[in-house]
Order: C-alpha cells, then sequence, then structure tokens
C-alpha cells in the first residue's frame, strides 16, 4: 500500500496496478515547503480528499493524533475524514509533545475506543488503524509496545501499526502478540531488510512506506541540483521520466478519475 503524496504521484501508482494506497502526512507537508506536523486538520483532510478523488483506488489516510488529546476531537477528525472519500485512517499516541510525546496507555486506548466508535458507526467499512508510535520518538520498548497494540486491538481497532521497528524479530514478535492485522512500514534508511515475500512469510499483512518515496523524489532533485551547481552538467536528465509516458496516465480534465490500469503506452512499464 504505497504512499502517494499528491495526486499526480497517487495515479502514477495506480497505473502501475497497486490495489491501495495511504496518505503521507510528511510527505505532503514536505511538497508544501513545510515540517512534517504542521498540515494541521483541514489541510489533512483538503490532502486525503485530493488523493481519494484522484484514482479509483481505496485510500487510507495519515490522520496523526487526529488533531486533539481528547476523544472527543478524535471523534470529530474520523467523521470529517469519512467524507472525504477515503475508506480507511489511522490514529496514533503520538502526543505532539516533546516533553511527554506518549500518551498514557489507559488515555490513549480511550481515545483509539472513540475512534473505532465512530468508524464502525459510518455507513460503509472503514478500517481504523492504530498506531503506537513509541520507537519513532526514542522508546524503543518492545514490551511497551506491544502492550500498548493489545490495548488499541481490544479499544476495537481494525489493524495495528507500530512504525520504526528495528529488526526482524521485533516484527515476529508483534505479530504473534495480537489477533488484527499488523501494518509494518518498509522503505525507511537502515530499516528491516525484509521483502514483501518475507514479511508475508512471518505474518505481516499490510505494508505501507510513508513518506518514502516522497523522499526519494525529493533527493533525486537535490542531487540533481547539485550537479547542476556544483558541476554545470545535466547527466541527471537521463533518468527523468518520459513526458509521454506521464500524459498517457494523467488525464486530460482535473476532475476526471483513472478507472483501470493503463495499457503500456509509449515508453511506460505497466504491470
Amino acid at each position: 500500500m504505497p504512499n502517494p503524496w499528491d495526486a499526480g504521484s497517487a495515479r502514477i501508482l495506480a497505473s502501475m496496478g497497486f490495489e491501495a494506497l495511504a496518505t503521507t502526512s510528511m510527505g505532503h507537508a514536505f511538497s508544501l515547503g513545510l515540517r512534517d506536523y504542521a498540515l494541521g486538520r483541514q489541510r489533512t483532510l483538503d490532502y486525503a480528499k485530493n488523493i481519494a478523488s484522484a484514482t479509483h483506488l481505496p485510500v487510507s489516510a495519515d490522520l496523526e493524533n487526529c488533531f486533539g488529546d481528547k476523544p472527543e476531537a478524535v471523534v470529530e477528525t474520523i467523521k470529517l475524514a469519512a467524507a472525504t472519500g477515503i475508506v480507511g485512517g489511522s490514529v496514533e499516541d503520538y502526543t505532539g509533545r516533546s516533553d511527554n510525546p506518549i500518551y498514557d496507555i489507559d488515555f490513549a486506548a480511550e481515545r483509539v475506543r472513540a475512534a473505532a466508535r465512530m468508524a464502525h458507526s459510518l455507513p460503509f467499512t472503514f478500517t481504523l488503524t492504530a498506531r503506537a508510535e513509541n520507537y519513532l520518538h526514542g522508546r524503543s520498548d518492545l514490551d511497551d509496545t506491544i502492550k500498548r497494540l493489545q490495548a488499541y486491538q481490544d479499544s476495537g481497532a481494525d489493524v495495528l501499526y507500530a512504525p520504526g521497528l528495528t529488526t526482524r524479530n521485533e516484527i515476529l514478535a508483534v505479530v504473534k502478540s495480537v489477533k488484527r492485522p499488523v501494518n509494518v512500514i518498509m522503505g525507511r534508511k537502515g530499516g528491516v531488510p525484509l521483502s514483501l515475500a518475507e514479511l508475508s512469510s512471518i505474518g505481516v499483512k499490510r505494508i505501507s512506506v510513508g513518506s518514502a518515496l516522497a523522499r526519494t523524489a525529493l533527493g533525486t532533485l537535490t542531487r540533481a541540483a547539485r550537479e547542476m551547481k556544483d558541476k554545470g552538467t545535466f547527466t541527471w536528465a537521463n533518468e527523468a521520466v518520459d513526458p509521454k509516458d506521464m500524459n498517457a496516465i494523467f488525464p486530460e480534465q482535473p476532475n476526471s478519475v483513472i478507472t483501470k490500469p493503463l495499457t503500456k503506452q509509449g515508453n511506460s512499464t505497466d504491470r
């Protein structure tokens, strides 16, 4: 379940045959020239709507901590997010405060419970992902992370997610400790070097890549700009996509939706 950062990247991924998409708050923030966690609720909802309307694929949105401490704020965010056209979203236990980055486990579970009640009351299936953020904020405590995921499972989460796990054994321990599908993030620099097949073999049910695709694109931009500025050369253009391929993917009208994977045209490499 790759993570596009805008409508264009969403349409490219849809044309390649992926079956679902997820948003990336960091990737989209960077595309707007903002830091991570700078989007706020309305920009996040606008972004989710943009991705959901860009293709035929189901979309799960990164809703951060649902933009408020209280369960009531979580409920409101899930309700508003569901109206954007997405069919899934996440709630995380990161507070946004450096002095106390992770919510108390009981309060975090209460927030997940409120999100689940809202998500499961909708007139369509909405998949709620509960995230335990310990590893991303200096708390590499596997036991506490598992305890949290179990609490979120009991609170009604449909998918469980602990971004930042560092080894195969940690991932396996999480998978074995819960009864809900587990999402694992790949594409992190220095992350766990496991393939799709290897992750599947240990019971992982969903894989996302967070901001990795957006950061890869920005890395290519940075290297190309550095080559131009420092060397005065343009060899980076040899790796640029063919505009014919992009024109084959993108519709003529801004509100058009890709309804199926595209057939091979020009130099494109459709799956």
